[in-house]
């Protein structure tokens, strides 16, 4: 597909990653449509005002996520304290980064299907972290489903000539990163084969090859600068 072409919703897109997707896209020339919606009922509405407003809809780059970490237990050494993470900690990471994700697809797919505009292409931001990431546990577990869930919607919507893809970035420079001391930065730094942190840019080029290869489809993309051989 052509960027130019690209009738697309970016979700996540207030800042970060997700304002680059949507900048580089409108750059392009596709219409995009830029929200961030968690809740069953308005991520319908959303989708309808966004097709409604672009005359169609051939594209989603699902990206909205949050972070919630901590440890699943833990024990303070000095007074023997456990904590625990407890179900809001757990469930505000599932509701937005997996359910919340898949409900989008759902309901921009049910529009690409009812219209006219033919091919479509869903790109879902999975992470690194889906391999297991100590303090992570709600966050793993919604980017490991999303990954899974890529290669079972490409199937599931193939015969709709829709294509669903995945990029897992590892790490990539955020506001807290930027906070960051520098010893701790430099550590992070060194842990990285290409000795640097990423970049929404270098995100950026994997969606647009998801979006332009048409022959790209059920499969995660890692970029992460080598971290993961």
């Amino acid at each position: 597909m052509q960027l130019q072409d690209m009738k697309i919703i970016v979700t996540g897109a207030a800042g970060g990653m997700g304002a680059h997707f949507a900048t580089r896209l409108a750059q392009a020339g596709a219409q995009v449509a830029a929200g961030d919606v968690s809740d069953d009922g308005s991520i319908g509405s959303f989708v309808d005002w966004a097709a409604d407003g672009m005359g169609g809809l051939n594209g989603l780059v699902n990206n909205a996520g949050i972070l919630r970490d901590g440890l699943l237990v833990k024990k303070d050494r000095t007074s023997g304290a456990v904590a625990v993470m407890d179900r809001a900690q757990w469930q505000a990471v599932i509701d937005v980064n997996l359910t919340g994700a898949t409900f989008m697809v759902r309901d921009v797919v049910a529009k690409m299907v009812g219209g006219e505009l033919g091919p479509g292409v869903i790109v879902n931001l999975s992470s690194l972290a889906r391999y297991g990431n100590r303090g992570q546990s709600n966050y793993v577990s919604a980017k490991a489903a999303l990954a899974a869930n890529t290669a079972t919607w490409a199937r599931e919507f193939a015969h709709f000539r829709i294509r669903v893809g995945a990029v897992a970035p590892g790490m990539i420079e955020t506001p807290m990163t930027k906070g960051m001391n520098q010893k701790a930065r430099d550590a992070l730094v060194a842990s990285v084969p290409v000795g640097r942190i990423g970049l929404p840019e270098d995100i950026w080029l994997a969606v647009k090859f998801i979006i332009e290869c048409d022959y790209f489809n059920g499969r995660t993309i890692d970029v992460d600068g080598g971290l993961i051989m």
